[in-house]
């Protein structure tokens, strides 16, 4: 059954990358483009969605100039079922989005599989709102197989300004035996994409003749006084740094 799993992964990582290509192409101009005139890229999701946004988060060989929007109530430590059914009021997103430094020029990247509840949702509305380019990382097959909860009905797909589609099917899972689905594809393929665009757009800076933003190692000589530099330069923007 390992094998079963690793197999299927192959095969949706492999879909994606062929049927993304476009997207996946767009996303690196346009947050290249952002940081090479010194906007932030800021990441959201809820429940297992926000494991990406820390997955890039001030990480050895990861860009600097990355900042996820933590909301404590929507993380799974704080009571998942509990975190679930925050995500769907309508409405919460507008008490934790209104003080989000989101500036014209960000780009916004909105994790949701289903695309279905209402924070993600109204988060990369008000992004949007305010500037940024707003990026969905969604599944819209999935979005097709279910209401939606918001109070416009919208999804996720309809309200950003790109889609990445992840191609994750109903329920989020991979295998069948005795009619049991099991085995979660959306974290994977979720983090394998995430350092597709940002690895680009590290050489996209570099082609450019601009040296990128990107974190050391704590663990190699003179790490900390580089890391140190760029902390100071985004500190500003990035208050988790």
């Amino acid at each position: 059954m390992m094998n079963s799993y690793f197999k299927e992964v192959q095969a949706l990582l492999s879909t994606v990358v062929e049927k993304e290509k476009q997207s996946l192409n767009e996303a690196v101009e346009r947050i290249s483009a952002s940081i090479m005139s010194d906007g932030i890229v800021h990441l959201f999701g809820s429940g297992h969605s926000h494991i990406l946004t820390e997955e890039v988060f001030y990480r050895a060989g990861g860009l600097a100039a990355i900042r996820p929007i933590f909301v404590e109530d929507l993380m799974l430590f704080k009571g998942a079922s509990r975190a679930s059914q925050l995500e769907r009021q309508n409405n919460l997103s507008e008490k934790f989005m209104q003080d989000e430094d989101i500036r014209p020029g960000d780009v916004c990247i909105v994790i949701s599989s289903s695309g279905v509840n209402p924070v993600p949702i109204d988060v990369a509305a008000i992004a949007k709102e305010k500037g940024a380019f707003v990026i969905g990382l969604t599944s819209p097959a999935y979005a097709s197989s279910c209401p939606s909860r918001h109070k416009e009905k919208l999804y996720l797909h309809d309200v950003v300004d790109m889609v990445i589609d992840n191609h994750i099917s109903k329920g989020d899972t991979l295998l069948k035996s005795n009619n049991i689905t099991f085995g979660s594809g959306s974290t994977v393929t979720g983090a394998v994409l995430l350092n597709m665009i940002f690895t680009q757009v590290i050489e996209t800076i570099i082609d450019s003749g601009v040296t990128p933003p990107v974190f050391l190692s704590s663990n190699i000589e003179g790490a900390d006084e580089h890391n140190q530099r760029l902390i100071a330069k985004y500190k500003t923007r990035i208050p988790q740094l």
